[in-house]
């Protein structure tokens, strides 16, 4: 533990800058090329073996894959901004996994994910806003790293500085998961898919930030993670003017009226918390046409896996009985997914056995029953589990300075420090189970 903690202190100020380069260059979900480039070229210098794009990322089970127009502009900006030459390449199209093993001999494997992506959000340029004062604000226009998945990247590279420079202390196998589009619970799947995780015995996540005022704060009894289910709906009519001849016209705008009404009509479910949301709706040309084309954006939530698929079975009805009932055509695609999940208590434990010795301002927390919302690493969670392993994943606190998604959002740097601390010691610790 002493040599641990020793060689951390001596990475703290390659982990801010880490964490500072990734947040200048924000990039959203299946295009993250520049971060996992960089991440990849780190990897290889340590010493790991490494699994790239394809080899970790299963083409037919990623969900809200950008068009291909925007994955290109995606992949010529990150080259610009100093994407490694020879990695980029294999991340192009939507392939932006990378997976980083280190055999240590005879012993479990020990999986840590790490999530990369950004988000479409705009970034402060407030003289209280730290990274805008400081210079490291972002540099792609409408885009953030506003939840701390840049400080998560940053921490996976200070865990394999540390776990690559004590390897002989290690028994077994680590593997770090970096991981794309973790908004809107997109990218886990498609490595889920690929296999990444079906020889893990032991995974681990965590998260920055969550909870206002909470530096020293550790959360390692967290369970209640809604499992959720993103779509995109497509209504297409016929147009026709509004005046002369509004009876040869199929009104998509008003389909998709009704939809959003009878979407809040479900019935709630009795096995567990539901929660259904239409969170955009677009429809219609003009004031006197007839509109002949809807969008909407919907998800469902459920306090588990089978009421979340229950609610997913009346959205799809709705919809389709509505289309009839206007008689226009209707498109349903799921674009995101995630299970529900809970933390194995015997992993949860040993976190909370290890905050004390890793620093006395460290404070374990109450348990978190209901997570109150969901996180694509449950879909990893959910593999392991089910093949007889243990997962557990932890909150790290941090004294954030706006809610997650917003402008504002920045977290205590320092805190990065007692993720690297947390998720190295566990490892360690729990490749004893």
């Amino acid at each position: 533990m002493e040599a641990i903690l020793k060689k951390i202190k001596g990475l703290e100020e390659d982990i801010i800058n880490w964490r500072r380069s990734f947040h200048q260059y924000p990039e959203v979900g299946w295009t993250e090329i520049r971060t996992a480039s960089l991440v990849a070229r780190e990897l290889e210098k340590l010493g790991f073996d490494l699994m790239i794009g394809k080899e970790v990322v299963d083409g037919q089970s990623r969900m809200g894959l950008p068009d291909q127009s925007s994955l290109d502009a995606a992949y010529n900006r990150a080259i610009s901004q100093g994407a490694d030459p020879d990695y980029a390449p294999l991340l192009r199209d939507g392939f932006t996994g990378v997976v980083g093993q280190l055999k240590c001999g005879e012993g479990p494997t020990i999986g840590m994910r790490f999530d990369m992506d950004a988000l479409p959000v705009k970034e402060s340029t407030k003289p209280s806003h730290k990274p805008f004062v400081e210079g490291f604000a972002s540099n792609n226009s409408g885009l953030m790293h506003a939840c701390g998945h840049d400080g998560h990247t940053a921490i996976g590279l200070g865990v394999a500085s540390v776990l690559a420079g004590l390897k002989a202390e290690f028994k077994g196998t680590i593997k770090l998961i970096f991981q794309p589009a973790e908004e809107g619970v997109r990218g886990a799947k498609a490595m889920v898919e690929s296999g990444v995780v079906d020889d893990v015995d032991i995974l681990l996540g965590m998260h920055l930030g969550m909870k206002e005022n909470s530096s020293n704060h550790v959360y390692a009894q967290v369970s209640g993670f809604f499992a959720t289910t993103k779509y995109d709906i497509h209504f297409r009519g016929v147009p026709s003017h509004a005046g002369n001849q509004p009876e040869n016209g199929k009104n998509a705008l008003l389909a998709s009226a009704t939809t959003a009404l009878q979407l809040q009509a479900i019935p709630r479910h009795s096995a567990g918390l539901t929660r259904i949301n239409v969170g955009r709706l677009e429809a219609g040309s003009g004031r006197n046409i007839i509109a002949d084309e809807a969008y909407m954006m919907v998800e469902t939530r459920g306090g588990n896996s089978e009421v979340n698929d229950y609610m997913g079975d009346h959205v799809t009805r709705i919809v389709a009985s509505v289309a009839n009932l206007y008689q226009v055509s209707y498109g349903i695609e799921a674009v995101g997914h995630a299970e529900g999940g809970a933390n194995d208590l015997v992993l949860a434990n040993l976190v909370e056995d290890l905050v004390p010795r890793i620093s006395s301002d460290l404070r374990v927390m109450p348990p978190i029953d209901s997570f109150g919302g969901s996180e694509d690493f449950t879909a990893m969670m959910d593999r392991v589990q089910n093949k007889g392993g243990k997962a557990c994943y932890v909150l790290v606190g941090s004294n954030i300075s706006a809610p997650h998604h917003n402008g504002d959002f920045d977290f205590d740097e320092g805190d990065m420090i007692n993720g690297v601390r947390l998720m190295c010691l566990a490892a360690r610790a729990a490749g004893g189970l």
